[in-house]
């Protein structure tokens, strides 16, 4: 089963138990214990309870939860945990909610302040999810729009706008897996224009916010938001801070401390203080060679005690009051952080099996015969391998390399096309992946069940998706992208007027 199809069984069962069941937690468990048992049976001395047991716990979860990248990401994780309790017991979200209330005046400007906020949030994937779902959760549930529609904002101004801002850790990743002697920054930067699944994401947002459409299942939780008031969000919100003098400023300077020491975590992580160099060049370098789990525990936890430090000298919380929001800001995280682990052991599960091997052997047998429809091609493998493994950078990873095998000349339009078509598809799978970490950390920054987003989120991917691999068949042929970029958007358009056509007249 090592290197064969069978590898990626164990996601894919995992995945379908998810969507059908509606439980997350067992449905990730039942495709680790399948993953076990196949490694197990295809183990030279056959299958043993030992070996068995070895790959789920001491090579699976231990290892998972021991790996020093996935350890500060569940330490950045309580941290924003803590701090998002913090500013709701000053009355800072309470402060916040007041305010937009004067000045977000409708759903529509609610649901456009959340895309903005997205947008400007383009560092890392992870703190753009807990941050904008903290942030925009009390105005939002105001303005009664589903938690469903909240995540699916989120997490479609996470990963669609890490992956075209050439100052993020995505950037860093792709970077990464170029070829040595090839500027990695350079060309993530030549790739943008071709990213067409993140490119008509953002188009697709506003288009269904100012439309005013929804479709899919999405319309349902929507409509249930329009009719029923989210009376525990209303009670939470006339509780927090309803004794305390908190002004917005006590929830902006926080947020505005947190987004400048992640940034400055991340180049500190990349070596930029250690160079003595403080030049713009050095600092995208540094961002390049950044570690986004190191940058975000030194941010994070630099900011926590920057808070603890303003509530005190703002009165507006004592010492204990602030210490007591350490164990409810862990207590907080506990599910978004249970879903991670579970998800990391799998991903491990499906490397152990050999996925990789398999993918990069089915794609380049195939890659000779179609290079002009490649990028389509490559766009779609990308999709379901992502999609099956809940990894993009784990797709970056084995589908990039053979990308510039494949297409080898840097000043070859193809050699750019089908790199960022792997980009754009491991965008796509991760997006709709129940196992994907950016998906888990959206329902988490929404505090929507999970399994919700995931299927009021996938009608609305799968649209781009489409659209996207018929972009990729343009560009291949025509090997620019202003033609297909022109279909892309019409056809985003036209889907979106024919939808809403159908909707009214039904």
């Amino acid at each position: 089963m090592i290197g064969t199809f069978w590898a990626l069984v164990p996601a894919i069962v995992a995945i379908v138990l998810a969507l059908i069941t509606k439980e997350v937690y067992s449905s990730l468990f039942t495709g680790i214990l399948i993953g076990a048992a196949f490694f197990a049976g295809s183990a030279a001395g056959g299958f043993t309870i030992g070996t068995f047991i070895e790959q789920v716990l001491n090579k699976g979860l231990i290892a998972q939860l021991a790996d020093p990248y996935n350890a500060g990401i569940l330490v950045f994780l309580v941290m924003l945990g803590i701090i998002v309790v913090l500013l709701n017991k000053t009355g800072g979200s309470a402060a916040f909610g007041q305010w937009a209330k004067t000045h977000i005046k409708t759903k529509c400007g609610a649901q456009l302040a959340t895309i903005f906020l997205g947008i400007l949030i383009f560092i890392d994937d992870y703190f753009n999810c807990l941050t904008v779902g903290s942030v925009m959760k009390p105005i939002t549930d105001k303005h009664k729009i589903s938690r469903e529609k909240l995540a699916y904002l989120i997490d479609s101004t996470a990963a669609p706008i890490c992956i075209i801002a050439p100052i993020s850790s995505w950037a860093a990743a792709v970077s990464g897996f170029v070829k040595e002697g090839e500027n990695g920054l350079a060309l993530f930067v030549n790739a943008i224009p071709y990213n067409f699944y993140a490119l008509l994401t953002i188009v697709m947002l506003f288009a269904l916010v100012i439309f005013k459409i929804d479709f899919g299942s999405m319309n349902k939780f929507e409509l249930a938001a329009e009719t029923l008031s989210n009376k525990k969000s209303q009670e939470e919100d006339s509780s927090d801070g309803a004794q305390k003098n908190a002004l917005v400023r006590d929830l902006i300077i926080p947020i505005a401390v947190l987004i400048i020491l992640c940034v400055l975590g991340m180049i500190y992580s990349g070596g930029f203080f250690a160079s003595g160099e403080s030049t713009y060049l050095n600092f995208i370098n540094s961002f390049a060679a950044s570690d986004a789990s190191v940058g975000l525990v030194i941010g994070s936890t630099a900011t926590l005690i920057f808070c603890v430090i303003y509530f005190m000298a703002r009165r507006l919380l004592s010492f204990t009051e602030c210490m007591q929001s350490i164990p409810e800001g862990f207590k907080a995280m506990v599910p978004a952080i249970l879903i991670l682990a579970l998800a990391w052991t799998l991903k491990g599960m499906t490397e152990s099996l050999g996925a990789k091997q398999f993918v990069a052997g089915v794609v380049e047998q195939g890659a000779s015969g179609f290079k002009l429809f490649l990028p389509a091609i490559v766009f779609l493998i990308a999709c379901g391998l992502a999609f099956a493994t809940g990894t993009s950078w784990g797709t970056f990873g084995i589908l990039i390399p053979i990308c510039i095998a494949v297409f080898p000349e840097a000043g070859d339009p193809l050699h750019i096309i089908s790199i960022s078509a792997c980009m754009a598809g491991a965008v796509c799978g991760d997006h709709c992946s129940p196992i994907s970490d950016t998906t888990i950390m959206a329902s988490a920054g929404a505090q929507c069940n999970h399994v919700n987003h995931v299927s009021t989120q996938l009608p609305y991917a799968l649209t781009i998706a489409a659209i996207s691999f018929v972009c990729y068949i343009i560009a291949g042929v025509v090997q620019n992208a202003v033609v297909p970029l022109l279909f892309g958007l019409a056809a985003v358009i036209a889907t979106l007027i024919i939808i809403k056509a159908l909707r009214e007249k039904n």
